[in-house]
């Protein structure tokens, strides 16, 4: 989970700089297609695949579903929405996943996971806000994090559905028929996209945040992420998520592009500290 927090906050930089020149569909299929290739190679080459893994198809759909829509919803959002608010939203996650996963786990929380998750969900509204209590009080939230934030709670149904829906395949074959089942409903939907967009003419950039999002945001992230769910309940799996704003911070120096002002960091440091408090949390893994 720390591999896929780094992984993960690269796509929120590089996607604000590439989502202004691109339909977040037609991005997303053809992202969904190579991480597919990708993951699926990986599945048929472990010798893991089996004819028991297409039972009921019907999983694949739910959760592919699930990811296509927070993938688009997402570059939806970074058209507008700044990379580190951007990954704060994504950190409410975490509280959206300790709800879910008692839905449909059952999974109960610790006094320490429920201070965590209050103190990493307040750290992210800080950052969301911009530091601005007057904003804070208003709910003058951007429409970009606004959308982004639809997203993420299809994120936060995924993590605990994982575990729900998993009938013991491994991670990568279950990943593989996810993102099959995936890009069949991306195609559905953005085919106009795909066809319309003049893919010669596109900046290098799209196509730096395609192929990272597809093999380093996608088929690597997406693999970690089912091996985590399958072992962790699902609050502490979605807790590691408090770590993107600060891997995004490090990957907008390394790309030269604005930092935040100090006021706003007050709230990065608050999702730091709820990160501290899961990790100390042992005794319910």
């Amino acid at each position: 989970m720390l591999a896929f927090s780094a992984l993960v906050a690269g796509s929120f930089s590089l996607g604000a700089m590439a989502a202004p020149h691109i339909a977040p569909a037609a991005l997303t299929v053809p992202r969904f297609a190579l991480a597919g290739a990708l993951v699926g190679a990986a599945a048929f080459a472990s010798g893991k695949v089996q004819r028991s893994a297409w039972q009921a198809p019907w999983r694949y759909l739910v959760l592919g579903g699930l990811l296509a829509i927070y993938f688009v919803l997402m570059f939806e959002g970074l058209k507008t929405a700044a990379p580190v608010p951007a990954a704060a939203v994504f950190t409410l996650t975490p509280v959206m996943a300790a709800g879910f996963g008692w839905l449909l786990l059952r999974q109960r929380l610790t006094a320490r996971m429920a201070l965590a998750l209050v103190i990493g969900a307040a750290g992210a509204v800080w950052v969301i806000f911009r530091g601005d209590p007057a904003a804070i009080l208003r709910l003058q939230i951007g429409r970009g994090e606004a959308i982004y934030f639809w997203g993420c709670l299809a994120h936060a149904i995924y993590a605990p559905m994982v575990r729900r829906l998993n009938r013991g395949e491994p991670a990568v074959v279950f990943t593989f028929g996810m993102m099959v089942a995936g890009l069949g409903l991306l195609t559905l939907y953005g085919w106009r996209g795909v066809l319309e967009t003049d893919w010669p003419a596109l900046p290098a950039i799209v196509w730096i945040c395609l192929v990272y999002v597809a093999v380093a945001a996608s088929a690597m992230t997406f693999v970690l992420l089912q091996f985590a769910t399958l072992r962790l309940p699902a609050a502490k799996v979605m807790a590691y998520t408090y770590l993107v704003p600060s891997w995004v911070l490090l990957w907008e120096i390394a790309l030269g592009r604005a930092v935040p002002p100090a006021q706003v960091l007050i709230g990065v440091a608050l999702t730091m500290g709820a990160l501290g408090l899961l990790l100390k949390d042992e005794g319910h893994a």
